[in-house]
């Protein structure tokens, strides 16, 4: 299946430059393009895109807001910030909006390409240094958290890095149990994405690490 893209960022340079090197991959299609983060939410109600690569940084809505909003309405639609801007207040900020990743316009294109794919599978893509803010600002409620033994094993493999076929392969459950599970794990840490919920959950010590992502 071709996973529909939509760019947001307010430099046509660098829209042109990733329509050109997405477009060399025949399993990614470039949908549409946006100047600013009232025009992507408008287009990703329209076009409904697998994954948005949202820049931060733009007029009229910055891209913060245009996750939180396209998150909100369209749940299946998953963000990845693509930013020039690494400061832990950005990197937390977009997170908690509901981006699945957080990526620098440093990365290499074919990384890039990967990350694209795996957050369509729902799998947390971050850079190293994204990691590391949002180790040390998230912050999580220190109430004791209980989960089930299943809820448990299905947080594990989030922290894995796996889609929500493969937990659903490796647990031998459907993917829509898997889908019950990441909402009340969601619901119980208090969280809104499930990037917020493994870093919530390894502080809390629900999980002994989330380096076992797979890596960019």
């Amino acid at each position: 299946m071709v996973i529909r893209v939509l760019i947001a960022d307010d430099h046509s340079v660098v829209c042109e430059g990733l329509r050109m090197f997405l477009g060399r991959d025949p399993d990614l299609a470039v949908v549409g393009q946006a100047a600013d983060g009232e025009e992507a939410v408008r287009l990703a109600r329209l076009l409904r895109p697998d994954v948005v690569l949202m820049d931060l940084l733009m007029p009229v809505m910055d891209g913060i807001a245009a996750t939180a909003a396209i998150r909100g309405e369209l749940p299946e639609t998953e963000v990845i910030a693509l930013t020039s801007v690494l400061e832990s207040d950005f990197v937390v900020a977009a997170i908690k909006a509901g981006a699945i990743g957080y990526l620098l316009k440093d990365t290499q294109a074919h990384e890039l390409r990967r990350a694209i794919k795996a957050a369509a599978a729902g799998q947390v893509q971050l850079s190293p240094q994204a990691s590391a803010y949002l180790m040390r600002k998230v912050r999580t409620d220190e109430a004791p958290v209980v989960l089930t033994d299943r809820e448990t094993s299905v947080l594990g493999l989030l922290a894995q890095g796996q889609s929500n076929k493969e937990i659903a392969r490796a647990l031998q459950i459907t993917e829509d149990t898997v889908k019950s599970h990441v909402k009340h794990i969601l619901a119980k840490l208090g969280v809104q994405s499930r990037t917020q919920a493994v870093l919530s959950a390894q502080q809390r010590g629900l999980i002994s690490t989330v380096q076992g992502k797979k890596p960019l």
